[in-house]
């Protein structure tokens, strides 16, 4: 019982699959057949909504868009039917300069189906109904959620369908898209009758010929020279019509293969001339965009050079107050030279002050002062030395014992005489001292402290 199931559904699978791929090709080959007609008609007069093949093809065409077009769901799970404008304005969305917007803001087509129509007919007259299609038919993710299995649109023929609709940019187009034709809710018929007339091949002709030819040799013995003349006229006129009509529908397949051509010609160089100007704006931009670059650059590199100018200056300037700021304190110090010399007046006047009473001299400076007191020192004996420093000695013992604090040696405070710190801290020194001795003579003639 499952294997006569099983193959229960496999022939019937089979059997769908045979029922689309005829529907397929018949609207294909239909589709091939209105196109050429079209093309035919259109030599002779203008194509407009009232012409019949003209309406013959739109309605084949609308019934290849909505071959298994999938409906569209609701909320409540029920699927509603959908027309072909829905796939149509999405899939050829980004077709550059189309008429989706157009059609979309047309007051006076409301309906999605009378929108899908309109813009057939808005395609023809632009002559870019083959790129609209090519272009929908490229953005297979949007027409697989659109179609089932098994639609053209999805079938190889799908290619075809665009090639052959190449042929209708030939024509010049003209429809009126304020009728109210446009919004009728009826679906539209295919009429098969003008593509199913009967060719009879040459073969089949000659075939028709010889039998004439026997029919007129046997009724022949019967008539008359005049009609058995009669006989051959007729044949040879069918021969003749004949062979006139095979001439006449071989001109047309040329005359329809050159204006095939020649279209195809023609939208090639459009293509062609398009991207000669894209190149060439292409190439503006990209000279623009290395000028602008450059000339940042530029720009750039001269910031650098004033900065590094500016930190040079800065730099020069830096060095240059160091300088100043280094002979300023240079020049406000004493040299050595002066520093010594002063120095060791300085001591000899300490020694002298602690060692016995002033000596009644006047001393214009500490110069002078230095040079009298190393001759007075030269002069001394040692024992006078020892005596002094006896003498010094027992002085000091005795400034001490009179309450006087005692402090280090003077030479070890000053430090080195030949520093500006030394010498201020021994100047400090010398106005304590003086300050805190009451023996002191500030008044004296010969010594002015500084």
């Amino acid at each position: 019982m499952a294997s006569l199931n099983l193959g229960f559904n496999g022939a019937r699978k089979k059997a769908a699959a045979r029922i689309r791929a005829v529907e397929r090709r018949n609207l294909i080959t239909v589709c091939r057949f209105s196109v050429k007609t079209l093309i035919d008609r259109s030599c002779f007069e203008t194509i407009d909504d009232t012409s019949a093949e003209f309406i013959n093809f739109v309605s084949i065409l609308e019934h290849i868009l909505s071959h298994r077009l999938k409906g569209q769901v609701s909320w409540f799970g029920y699927e509603s039917p959908r027309s072909f404008w829905d796939y149509i304005r999405i899939a050829c969305s980004k077709v550059p300069h189309s008429c989706i917007h157009s059609i979309e803001n047309m007051e006076n087509v409301r309906s999605s189906r009378a929108k899908g129509r309109a813009w057939m007919r808005v395609a023809l007259m632009e002559k870019r109904l083959s790129e609209y299609i090519s272009a929908a038919l490229r953005d297979f993710k949007t027409t697989r959620r659109f179609y089932e299995e098994g639609a053209v649109v999805l079938g190889e023929e799908a290619g075809l369908l665009a090639d052959t609709l190449i042929g209708l940019n030939a024509i010049d187009f003209s429809f009126c898209l304020k009728g109210e034709g446009l919004d009728e809710s009826c679906p539209v018929v295919i009429d098969y009758t003008p593509y199913l007339k009967f060719t009879q091949t040459s073969d089949s002709i000659s075939s028709d010929e010889e039998e004439m030819r026997t029919l007129g040799s046997s009724g022949s013995e019967a008539g008359t020279p005049e009609s058995h003349m009669a006989a051959s006229l007729m044949a040879d006129q069918s021969t003749w019509y004949s062979k006139s009509k095979r001439l006449e529908q071989k001109y047309r397949v040329v005359l329809e293969q050159k204006g095939y051509l020649e279209e195809l010609v023609h939208l090639r160089e459009a293509q062609l001339s398009e991207s000669v100007s894209q190149n060439k704006s292409l190439l503006q931009r990209l000279t623009d965009t290395k000028i602008s670059h450059k000339l940042e650059k530029e720009q750039l590199e001269i910031i650098i050079l004033e900065l590094q100018d500016q930190l040079t200056v800065m730099k020069n300037h830096d060095l240059r107050s160091r300088q100043e700021l280094t002979s300023h304190l240079t020049n406000q110090w004493p040299s050595p030279g002066a520093l010594d010399t002063n120095a060791v007046a300085l001591d000899t006047l300490l020694y002298r002050k602690r060692t016995g009473p002033w000596e009644e001299k006047s001393f214009q400076s500490l110069e002078q002062l230095s040079a009298d007191m190393s001759i007075s020192q030269m002069s001394l004996e040692p024992a006078q030395l020892n005596t002094h420093s006896l003498d010094s000695k027992a002085g000091l013992t005795h400034w001490h014992g009179e309450g006087k604090e005692d402090t280090p040696s003077l030479r070890g405070l000053c430090g080195s005489l030949t520093s500006m710190a030394s010498y201020k801290s021994l100047a400090s020194l010398k106005s304590s001292e003086y300050l805190a001795s009451p023996t002191t003579d500030m008044t004296s003639p010969g010594l002015t402290p500084s």
